[in-house]
């Protein structure tokens, strides 16, 4: 697994990519920087790859890193988005699978101003 580390504003998590092509994409990339939006509790922002679906995913868990296809975007999952089902977190599309979250996801529930969102190597 690839260590990275993702600062949104004065968040900052640390995660794990996986051995997708899609991740070792966004590895290559780094480090890059975005503007992050929300739809529900996820956030997502445009990231500098482009990747063909890749065993793309309707439902995902709390703690997972997508690339979102469509949209050219690294997604976080840290709860239900407006799609979900009362069992189910739903991205607004399939999403490429490429890392989790390995520290608290629970701290993006306190973010008040998003700011700008970096990732980079981790350690």
């Amino acid at each position: 697994m690839k260590k990275v580390t993702i600062r949104i504003g004065e968040i900052t998590l640390e995660a794990e990519l996986n051995e997708t092509k899609t991740a070792q994409q966004i590895w290559d990339a780094l480090p890059f920087e975005g503007n992050p939006l929300t739809w529900g509790d996820e956030i997502y922002f445009r990231i500098p790859i482009g990747a063909d679906p890749e065993d793309p995913k309707p439902v995902v868990n709390i703690g997972d890193l997508a690339f979102w296809p469509p949209g050219n975007a690294l997604c976080i999952f840290y709860g239900k988005t407006p799609a979900s089902s009362e069992d189910d977190i739903i991205p607004a599309s399939p999403v490429n699978m490429v890392g989790r979250v390995t520290s608290d996801i629970g701290v993006l529930r306190d973010i008040v101003k998003l700011g700008r969102a970096r990732v980079e190597k981790g350690m």
